[in-house]
């Protein structure tokens, strides 16, 4: 591995740093308790800056609004973003897996239509794909879509579709053929979230935010000309957008054993310090030697988007290991504070309540992106070459599954 910039990536690491302190500090800041809709408008200014600058996707073609830049040199940008406290979240699904889904798929006239607006801000994508019945087998779904002439009607419900509330568009995987095998029945389609039949609605969580929505479809017509890849191909489309979302999710973010150092140093127990207690000092020791072993991880990744290569299935490493340890730390942070913990005003509680949001965020990073589980299949199989687990309803049809349960 190598940790060093080469003088082109130190250039372009220049050149972002002065963009950054130009435009960086223009987002007005707000309180963690500001309201969603206030967030969505100062992530749109964001967004429209980074997009004038060349900054948004810096690895799309420059045809469609990107630099035509390489995979390192959008590292670079996010190493240097991530040091300043401003509005994200709200394009990340689109940008990361919808739109570069349909720029794959969708004819130009399409791309044309769409990439534009979406690299700017100015609308936001979602993608529909996990269902009731399906849990993490996506092939599984039963939002079902039927041929009427030259659209299609699509009848179903999808959940846990992050920010299908303020979406404008969304992709969707849909099962076209259930008399064949589940991972060939399927087709994707993008979808106007506005369409007569479209409802949504917001999932309450835990704390309070409401981020995730379930969204049924009621007679939704579609035309076909909405269509990504050909009919019964609809799998091998959910691949590219599932693969651009292993990235995209990535390492868990939240507090970690830095701010978890500065909690010990004032909290007081019985015999003083919490950080001079030998059992909280193991845990914190513990949580380092996990987060060094995550940089290495990345840095390899980094090293090998730098000499041109992809990195492979060893980045499920990545989000599994920082997913769980997101959880730990923030529990062991929680219990720490004793019955503080259980404050969630960033007025009162330390570090500005960022253990107990990243103690209700962690259950979702473990299931998004893929959950444990499929991860560690994929690290069994890609990377350790284990045997594939047993599956008997490979060559089975869809209709005759669901007859059997």
């Amino acid at each position: 591995m190598d940790f060093n910039d080469t003088p082109e990536e130190a250039a372009f690491r220049a050149e972002v740093k002065a963009f950054l302190e130009a435009n960086a500090s223009k987002p007005k800041k707000l309180s963690r308790n500001a309201s969603e809709a206030d967030r969505l408008v100062q992530a749109r200014v964001w967004q429209k800056a980074k997009a004038e600058g060349g900054f948004a996707q810096i690895t799309w073609p420059k045809e469609w609004g990107g630099r035509g830049g390489s995979p390192i040199q959008q590292v670079i940008y996010n190493q240097e973003e991530v040091k300043y406290e401003l509005p994200r979240g709200f394009f990340d699904i689109g940008l990361g897996m919808c739109v570069p889904t349909v720029m794959t798929y969708a004819d130009p006239e399409t791309c044309k239509r769409f990439v534009g607006p979406a690299l700017k801000g100015e609308e936001i994508w979602c993608q529909l794909f996990s269902e009731p019945s399906a849990g993490s087998d996506v092939a599984g779904l039963r939002t079902k879509a039927e041929r009427e002439g030259d659209d299609w009607v699509i009848n179903g419900q999808k959940v846990w579709t992050s920010g299908a509330h303020y979406s404008d568009f969304g992709i969707v995987v849909v099962r076209t053929d259930p008399n064949v095998p589940k991972h060939k029945g399927l087709t994707m389609f993008w979808i106007d979230m506005k369409s007569p039949g479209v409802e949504v609605r917001p999932l309450v969580q835990m704390s309070g935010a409401s981020n995730f929505n379930e969204v049924y479809f009621t007679d939704v017509r579609v035309p076909d000309r909405q269509r990504l890849g050909e009919v019964g191909e609809g799998w091998k489309v959910a691949l590219t957008t599932l693969m651009h979302e292993r990235l995209a999710v990535g390492q868990a973010g939240g507090p970690g054993h830095r701010e978890l150092i500065d909690l010990a140093k004032g909290t007081m127990l019985e015999e003083g310090p919490a950080i001079n207690n030998a059992a909280v000092r193991e845990r914190i020791a513990e949580w380092f030697v996990q987060a060094e072993g995550l940089k290495y991880t990345r840095y390899r990744t980094i090293t090998a988007l730098s000499r041109g290569g992809t990195p492979g299935p060893e980045n499920s490493i990545t989000k599994v290991v920082s997913a769980k340890k997101l959880q730990d730390v923030t529990s062991f942070a929680m219990d720490l504070e004793d019955m503080g913990g259980v404050m969630t005003d960033d007025q009162v509680a330390p570090l500005a309540a960022a253990f107990q949001d990243g103690y209700m965020w962690a259950p979702g990073i473990r299931i998004a992106g893929g959950t444990d589980e499929i991860l560690r299949n994929i690290i069994a199989e890609r990377v350790l070459g284990l045997p594939q687990d047993v599956r008997v309803d490979k060559d089975i049809s869809f209709a005759d599954l669901v007859k059997g349960k």
